[in-house]
C-alpha cells in the first residue's frame, strides 16, 4: 500500500480527519496537496508533512464553488504535474447553533448538502477531467457510518453522507471506462472537532450528561455502541484510504468500507 511517486489532493485537509489522512499518505510516500478553505490551517499541516521527506503544499479550496475549485486544481497541476488521487474529506456536521438543537433545521439541511454533497460532486468532477485525460486515477470519498442507517436528531448529516455513498457508486460507473476507481470510506466514532460539537450537543440536551465533559461523553459512546470497545482514529481512516488509493485496489470500485469497530456492520 505504499504511495511512492503518487500525488494526492486532500480536501478538508487543514485539521481533524483530513489532517490524519494526509499524514498517512505522506508517511507512505505520497506528495500531498492539502486543500482547505482554512489556508492557514492547511499551511500548518503541509509544514508537518514535510518531515516525511516528500513534497507538500497548501492551497485554499472552496469546494462549494466550481470556478474556485478549478483555479485551485489548475494551480496544483502546475506545481505537481498531475493528481493521481483525490480524497474528498471536506465536510460539516451542521450549521451554526447545532449544539442547541435536538433535530435538524432547514439551515442544517442547506449547509450539509451544500458542503458534503455538492462539494464532493464538484471536486470529483473537476479533478476527474484531468484524470480522464490521463486514463487513470483514484477517487476516495469520505462518508460516515451515519449514512448507513437512520438516527434520531441527525437527519441532515446522515442523509448527506448516504448521498455521498450513492454518488460514489454513480461516479464509479461513469468513470470506469477511463480506468478511474471511485470508492468510499465510512468512518465511525472519532475524536475530532466535529465530534466535540456532537458531545456538546448531548451535554446541553441530555440532563444525564450535563455534568460530563465532552471527552467523557465520547468515551461513553464508544463503550455503549462499539463492539470492539475502542475508538477509531484519523489514522485508521487514512489506512483505509491508502488501500483504496493503492495498486492493491486495482479491481475495486464503487465499494463502501466501514471503519468503525463494528458499530455498524453493512
Amino acid at each position: 500500500m505504499q504511495m511512492d511517486s503518487k500525488v494526492a489532493m486532500v480536501t478538508g485537509g487543514a485539521g481533524g480527519l483530513g489532517e490524519g489522512i494526509a499524514k498517512v499518505l505522506a508517511q507512505r510516500g505520497a506528495d500531498v496537496a492539502v486543500a482547505d478553505i482554512d489556508l492557514h490551517g492547511a499551511e500548518e499541516v503541509a509544514r508537518q508533512l514535510a518531515q516525511y521527506g516528500h513534497k507538500a503544499r497548501a492551497y485554499r479550496a472552496d469546494v462549494t464553488s466550481r470556478d474556485r475549485l478549478q483555479e485551485t486544481v489548475e494551480t496544483i497541476l502546475a506545481e505537481f504535474g498531475r493528481i493521481d488521487v483525490l480524497v474528498n474529506v471536506a465536510g460539516v456536521i451542521a450549521a451554526t447553533g447545532f449544539e442547541d438543537t435536538v433535530t435538524s433545521r432547514e439551515e442544517d439541511w442547506d449547509v450539509t448538502f451544500t458542503v458534503n454533497v455538492k462539494g464532493t460532486v464538484l471536486a470529483s468532477e473537476v479533478v476527474a477531467e484531468h484524470m480522464m485525460k490521463r486514463g487513470a486515477g483514484k477517487i476516495v470519498n469520505i462518508a460516515s457510518h451515519a449514512g448507513r442507517g437512520g438516527g434520531a436528531g441527525g437527519g441532515a448529516y446522515g442523509a448527506s453522507k448516504a448521498a455521498v455513498i450513492h454518488l460514489t457508486q454513480s461516479f464509479a460507473l461513469e468513470l470506469a471506462p477511463h480506468s478511474i476507481n471511485v470508492n468510499v470510506v465510512c468512518p465511525g466514532t472519532i475524536w475530532t472537532p466535529m465530534w466535540e460539537r456532537i458531545a456538546e450537543r448531548d451535554r446541553r440536551n441530555d440532563p444525564k450528561k450535563a455534568s460530563l465533559t465532552g471527552r467523557q461523553i465520547f468515551d461513553q459512546a464508544i463503550l455503549e455502541r462499539c463492539p470492539l470497545k475502542r475508538e477509531q482514529t484519523p489514522e485508521d481512516i487514512g489506512n483505509a484510504v491508502a488501500f483504496f488509493a493503492s495498486d492493491d485496489a486495482f479491481n475495486i470500485t464503487g465499494q463502501s468500507l466501514n471503519v468503525n469497530g463494528g458499530t455498524r456492520m453493512n
